[in-house]
């Protein structure tokens, strides 16, 4: 029998936090939320919290060095979805988009292309407000990837 994943959390500002939850609980697997000492969270049954200080890179850093092949990360964050690809493990955004090979480079050059607009002065706009709509993709999305985690890997 292979490993069950863990669906690990880039908490801190985590829009889907409750649907995380409630998938994982149908699918019997653990998630651990990781966040800062900034974000109060409530363990729950099946929901380990992991606090860490609030300096810049202390989740992303906790989060690299936990996870494990075929662990889910939900994240926001496209650095820390490029070294869980590393890893091994699966990178999905609050809004159901999976990370992979075919799209992390250019994400992460449209990253730099915007922060270099910002410091120069210009202006670029936030991501718009997450809506039912979005919730319900994400969902869809993680239980896809569940589903596809247990024909592929369960005997």
């Amino acid at each position: 029998m292979t490993t069950v994943p863990t669906i690990v959390v880039d908490a801190d500002a985590c829009p889907v936090k409750r649907e995380i939850i409630d998938v994982a609980r149908i699918w019997s697997i653990p998630v651990l939320m990781v966040a800062s000492h900034d974000h109060r969270l409530e363990a729950e049954t099946g929901v380990q919290i992991m606090q860490v200080d609030r300096s810049d890179q202390s989740v992303d850093l906790y989060i690299s060095n936990h996870i494990s092949k075929g662990d889910i990360v939900v994240t926001q964050d496209f650095g820390l979805a490029t070294i869980v690809l590393s890893r091994g493990a699966i990178a999905l955004s609050p809004r159901g988009q999976q990370y992979d090979d075919s799209n992390i480079d250019y994400l992460m050059e449209r990253r730099h292309e915007l922060a270099k607009r910002r410091r120069g002065g210009g202006k670029t706009k936030g991501p718009k407000a997450m809506t039912s709509e979005d919730r319900v993709c994400f969902q869809q999305k993680l239980t896809k990837v569940l589903r596809s985690w247990q024909e592929n890997d369960e005997p």
